[in-house]
């Protein structure tokens, strides 16, 4: 099976060492470093009883992936998506993603239900439905092109790993078209997806293998933009190294809202 027709079947693919991601890595894990240690980023972004550090569109790239002199980002993986998915690719600034021993902690500002989401189910998800109003109707706000992950440290896979619902990217495309299709595609961003949403993520909980996505450096893995993923407990007694899980993900935006659902 070639790597295209496995990203489309399964929702994923991940890309074996690729010394042009290394060097790219080694050059912003400095930068990582200071960012996690900073007072500042620390009261903005830790969340579920210190034990995940968000970071969300933190890291300070060019849309070349270029962090101050350092190189840009390329490697097969990239070859990949601009041949495939993105042709015209420009970064998005990255998230830097840190879980640590611990994760997940209920914190007050996290209802039961939540917790026991996140705890049971991995806060599984669809990047870029956003809740929106009081009653936090999800909505098409973001539409993201694909997630990126390229892991920064190494750290075993009871680390709290992605994961990801294998095929469940044709079932979320099978359902939010049925409800989509029926409105301009102007009109997407302000369509409620909420019930759609949770019927398609109910089915693939019941009829997609739930898979663990781990990578070590040098190492990434391409999420389809609408596989269910989320992210594990973290199991393991211990981190390979005294500090946690770390991650940079990026999300480009599609320029073309109505490519969502290709």
């Amino acid at each position: 099976m070639s790597v295209k027709s496995e990203f489309t079947k399964k929702g994923w693919s991940k890309f074996c060492f690729d010394k042009e991601i290394l060097n790219w890595t080694k050059a912003v894990l400095p930068t990582c470093k200071k960012i996690e240690k900073n007072k500042k980023h620390i009261q903005d972004w830790m969340r579920c009883g210190n034990t995940w550090f968000v970071g969300v569109n933190i890291l300070d790239n060019d849309i070349q992936g270029r962090v101050s002199d350092g190189p840009t980002l390329s490697g097969e993986v990239i070859k990949f998506i601009k041949k495939n998915i993105l042709p015209g690719v420009n970064w998005d600034r990255g998230q830097l993603s840190i879980m640590y021993q611990g994760y997940p902690k209920i914190t007050p500002a996290e209802s039961v239900s939540s917790f026991r989401f996140r705890l049971k189910r991995d806060a599984a998800h669809i990047d870029g439905l956003l809740p929106v109003g009081p009653d936090r109707h999800r909505m098409l706000r973001e539409p993201h092109a694909f997630v990126l992950g390229v892991p920064l440290n190494l750290t075993d896979q009871s680390a709290s790993p992605m994961v990801v619902w294998e095929g469940s990217n044709v079932i979320i495309k099978e359902y939010f078209n049925n409800v989509l299709s029926k409105y301009d595609v102007n009109k997407w961003g302000q369509t409620d997806l909420t019930q759609c949403y949770q019927e398609a993520r109910r089915i693939c909980f019941e009829k997609c293998e739930r898979v663990i996505v781990h990578a070590v450096p040098g190492e990434t893995y391409l999420v389809h933009r609408l596989a269910l993923h989320g992210v594990a407990p973290w199991t393991s007694e211990y981190s390979v190294i005294d500090e946690g899980r770390m991650i940079c993900y990026f999300r480009p935006s599609l320029q073309d809202v109505s490519q969502w659902l290709m």
